[in-house]
């Protein structure tokens, strides 16, 4: 089962990284080249545990849906959101923060398995991985925008 290890620096307090990381509405525009949107469960604002989202987004040239439990949380430190349905044989996303004197490390664990065998895991090695690990690059890029500007406060300060 690949997994991916991903650990961001992020000069900007655990809370306000760790709110950003479970903001819809800040994934959305994180994804915003794969036009990827809310489409059920919620929709707005920040996840919380027991909640779920479905996301529709375009991927490999074909419009997917994948809707995400989040199964796990300590508030301020991790969550965990794992799939409930979508073109993953299993896929498993853990969050984690961890303070620091300057800021936060932002730590993201990705498991995931795909299906079609022998093929999946071709694909999985020539290309898959890498894709997923754009993502989350570019996803975190973005809460690294936010969380060491004060965009954030426009997010999470009503």
């Amino acid at each position: 089962m690949p997994t991916i290890h991903l650990t961001t620096f992020i000069a900007a307090p655990a809370q306000v990284v760790f709110d950003l990381s479970r903001h819809v509405g800040l994934h959305k525009e994180s994804m915003a080249a794969h036009k990827e949107e809310a489409v059920a469960g919620t929709r707005f604002g920040l996840i919380e545990k027991e909640d779920t989202v479905t996301w529709k987004a375009k991927h490999f040239f074909k419009e997917r849906l994948l809707r995400v439990k989040v199964t796990e949380m300590k508030k301020g430190e991790m969550f965990i959101d794992e799939q409930v349905q979508g073109d993953f044989k299993m896929m498993k996303h853990e969050h984690h923060f961890k303070p620091c004197d300057n800021g936060t490390i932002l730590i993201d664990l990705l498991h995931f398995e795909i299906p079609y065998g022998i093929f999946g895991e071709w694909f999985n090695s020539l290309y898959l991985t890498k894709y997923m690990k754009r993502l989350l690059e570019q996803r975190n890029k973005t809460i690294k925008e936010f969380a060491e500007s004060e965009r954030w406060r426009k997010l999470l300060i009503k």
